[in-house]
């Protein structure tokens, strides 16, 4: 609590900090905004199927990857709108994010099981792939989004190394069965672009974003 002082007699302030909503489960992303100094409130989207998602998060037939997450991510973002508003809480900017991995023209989410993973990890083994994040701010209606795109080389692999790593459950929840800031950063020969936009958030763009829509960010 800071004062000001008048003709020697002191009254309290109340600092009001800035907040914007985190419309993701992301660990890595909540990480990353604190990094860099964000004050944020996580805000829940629907993924239960029972109960209907808020948003479809599958790729249409035929869809580009760098397609695919900017339009996930903008549905994120309106859905991050309309959440607050039948929630009725109080209204400050929602920030989602989508990333997705893409070789040969093909999408590489997250891998539904131990098979999978090991499948999409053999195709990723001593090529360069491409990996897009998509940022989104959506505030009073308006929204605006920005894409990343880093390529990724990975060493060759061998079957024993690739087993290793699945079995520790790390590529569970990530995108193209790898996380680049855990275990699988050893399998990283070269990047070019974004290391933070491969993680999951691609704060070069966020920052931008959240300054346009005038929070104060370092």
């Amino acid at each position: 609590m800071a004062t000001t002082c008048i003709y020697n007699v002191c009254f309290p302030i109340m600092i009001i900090h800035p907040r914007i909503y985190l419309a993701s489960q992301s660990p890595r992303r909540r990480e990353l905004l604190t990094q860099i100094g964000v004050n944020f409130e996580v805000l829940q989207l629907r993924t239960n199927l029972r109960r209907g998602a808020d948003v479809d998060e599958a790729p249409h037939v035929g869809e580009q990857a760098q397609d695919y997450v900017l339009r996930v991510c903008e549905a994120k973002a309106r859905a991050g709108l309309a959440a607050l508003k039948f929630r009725n809480l109080p209204p400050f900017p929602v920030l989602v994010a989508d990333t997705t991995v893409t070789l040969d023209g093909r999408i590489f989410g997250k891998p539904r099981g131990r098979e999978e993973a090991i499948i999409m990890l053999n195709q990723l083994s001593g090529r360069q792939h491409q990996v897009f994040s998509a940022v989104a701010v959506a505030f009073e209606g308006r929204v605006e989004i920005r894409l990343s795109e880093t390529k990724v080389t990975f060493v060759p692999l061998t079957e024993t190394r690739i087993l290793r790593y699945v079995l520790s459950n790390e590529p569970h929840d990530k995108a193209g069965a790898y996380g680049i800031q855990g275990h699988a950063s050893a399998f990283v020969q070269r990047i070019e672009g974004s290391y933070s936009g491969v993680v999951g958030l691609p704060l070069a763009e966020t920052v931008e974003l959240l300054q346009a829509f005038g929070y104060p960010v370092l």
